[in-house]
């Protein structure tokens, strides 16, 4: 594809001539690829189109970057990555490049960690796949996706309410105790991965849901401050109920 042929050539020439890209590292890389990374997210859950496609290229831009610098120190090229990344692709979807038959998406997802297994001859671990450095919210759903994979989990999706209820109540008893900020903090978490794992047996992102729900409250909130200062009035001088009133007010305009 020429496109890509010209960002490969693009990134030998600033890799030679630009001072600040020739003196990138991996390490020094790393933290804006985590920043591009949560940009291009930001611009999916929007569905702002143009965005995705200026993130997306950001994204592309720092694998580039990454596989010049394995190239440079005679470790890899773009080559070696796009090979192993289909080599994968391939090895997971025996229902396409194989034998195996698959009626449906749910069908794959069954297969999937088995698969996953056989990639390393069975010595990793269910959920050794699971990053570390995820955010928590994710990390929870990936944990519980990933037991369910291989059959642990609910026969049922409406029994896991019982446990979200009897978390939760585990939770306020903890917190009328208010003597042990640890044991709360513990009941707490167990509560969330109740809900968050509610949330995938309905097939629901939690990330994507709270996420939603943030941009709601920015939006809701910036036009309580907006009207309170239309009104000229600060808002730590205003009572609940006036700001309850204009939250309603930007509620009624959504």
């Amino acid at each position: 594809m020429a496109a890509f042929g010209r960002l490969l050539d693009v990134m030998d020439d600033l890799r030679e001539k630009c001072p600040w890209d020739r003196k990138q590292t991996n390490e020094s890389l790393r933290p804006n690829t985590i920043e591009e990374t949560y940009e291009l997210c930001d611009a999916l859950i929007k569905d702002d189109v143009p965005n995705i496609v200026k993130e997306l290229g950001d994204v592309l831009l720092h694998i580039v970057f990454y596989a010049k610098i394995g190239s440079e120190k005679q470790q890899f090229d773009i080559a070696d990555v796009c090979n192993k990344l289909c080599d994968k692709l391939i090895f997971r979807h025996p229902h396409v490049y194989g034998d195996a038959v698959a009626k449906n998406a749910e069908d794959v997802l069954k297969s999937w960690e088995q698969i996953k297994q056989k990639e390393k001859d069975g010595n990793r671990t269910v959920l050794s796949g699971v990053p570390e450095a995820l955010p928590s919210i994710i990390k929870a759903y990936r944990i519980q996706d990933k037991a369910r994979n291989v059959g642990f989990d609910w026969d049922k999706k409406e029994d896991v309410w019982d446990k979200v209820r009897e978390e939760l109540g585990e939770l306020e008893a903890e917190l009328k105790r208010e003597d042990n900020r640890e044991r709360q903090t513990a009941e707490y978490g167990d509560f969330l991965f109740s809900l968050i794992n509610a949330g995938r047996l309905y097939h629901l992102n939690p990330d994507n849901a709270l996420e939603h729900t943030n941009q709601k409250f920015i939006r809701r909130f910036n036009h309580v401050e907006q009207r309170a200062r239309e009104m000229g009035v600060e808002l730590k001088d205003m009572t609940l109920a006036q700001m309850d009133e204009l939250w309603n007010e930007a509620k009624a305009m959504e």
